[in-house]
């Protein structure tokens, strides 16, 4: 009996531990984020004090050049690296949660290599498209990447297995990557295509925040509307369903939160791979398997990075930048071959 009890109160114990973490993050997090972000106004190629960047925020002068550097270039680039991050975030938790796939991104499930094919028809046959277009043809891009990895990785017998859905992705990858260079070098718009492979924020416009913004802040309000119904889909479909969860309905509605998410951030930074690989995975080790938590909790952390990352892409080697790409590669390589490795032993 009394071994019974101390089991009930480890779990409890962690239970509490896991509930203040996950609070500190959402609380704290976004505090951390805000001072983050304001370092990150001051570096790059010009350096600028912090002290100016207040001024700038209170008291903005269109003649001061600083000024004009940091609400014209810099704040709508850090906005949009923590936008980004919390997207792809969100985007890998969901499809972790829905696939029960650890191995599950957007990157490696063929989403971002489907919007990238679909900006690259954009730049070849319709230059000059609006932005809100463009996002929409991602969206119908990653659809496609996502259709055609989940239509291969089912065709043999056994079904999508996580090992399965991964080799498709980078197949299909591989495939849309190589179709959209060809678009690219045909119609002579290497140039952009090549901007957008390399992956990055330098671009990035309040034109772009503006409508990128609702978009990606209604598909996460839409994820943590979610987050009970992919709790239950993590314990596998028959329970789910045995729980009275209508598992066909949120899958699809996950799925469209999915591809909000995975085409708005492509649309505008790029191909950026293993963010909503690596952030879910920390922060299920930090707040436990209750989405409900995990995903407001992505979506901070998420930011977090994305916004280092910038960073570091704009302090490395100054005044040229490193690709944000490249950078967040060096980590979630090693990780996604350690659970690459994992997932093997656990077969």
């Amino acid at each position: 009996m009394n071994e019974h009890n101390n089991t009930v109160q480890q779990k409890h114990t962690k239970f509490d531990n896991q509930t203040f973490r996950a609070l500190i993050i959402i609380l704290i997090g976004p505090m951390v984020l805000f001072l983050i972000m304001s370092f990150s106004i001051t570096k790059g190629a010009a350096q600028i004090p912090i002290s100016e960047v207040w001024d700038a925020f209170f008291n903005f002068n269109p003649d001061n050049t600083q000024h004009l550097i940091i609400i014209d270039l810099r704040l709508p680039r850090v906005i949009a690296s923590a936008l980004v991050g919390a997207a792809f975030a969100v985007s890998g938790a969901i499809m972790q949660g829905i696939t029960r796939n650890p191995l599950a991104d957007s990157g490696l499930m063929g989403l971002n290599a489907g919007a990238g094919f679909a900006l690259s028809i954009c730049f070849a046959f319709f230059p000059g498209m609006k932005y809100m277009k463009i996002i929409l043809f991602s969206f119908l891009g990653a659809a496609l990447g996502a259709a055609l990895v989940n239509g291969i990785a089912s065709m043999r017998k056994g079904g999508a297995t996580p090992m399965r859905m991964v080799l498709a992705g980078a197949a299909v990858s591989s495939l849309l990557a190589a179709l959209s260079q060809g678009i690219a070098i045909y119609f002579d718009v290497a140039q952009n295509v090549m901007f957008w492979t390399a992956g990055g924020v330098a671009g990035s416009s309040w034109e772009q925040i503006r409508i990128m913004l609702p978009w990606i802040s209604g598909a996460i309000l839409g994820a943590i509307a979610l987050s009970r119904q992919v709790s239950l889909l993590s314990l596998g479909e028959e329970t789910a369903k045995g729980l009275g969860l209508n598992t066909t309905v949120v899958t699809a509605l996950c799925s469209a939160v999915v591809l909000i998410l995975a085409g708005a951030a492509v649309s505008v930074v790029g191909a950026v791979g293993f963010v909503g690989l690596i952030v879910p995975h920390l922060v299920r080790y930090l707040v436990g398997v209750d989405y409900r938590w995990v995903i407001p909790s992505s979506a901070v952390l998420g930011a977090i990075l994305v916004v280092l990352a910038d960073l570091g892409s704009r302090t490395l080697n100054p005044p040229f930048e490193t690709p944000l790409g490249s950078l967040i590669s060096l980590v979630g390589v090693p990780f996604f071959l350690y659970l690459a490795r994992k997932q093997r032993r656990a077969l």
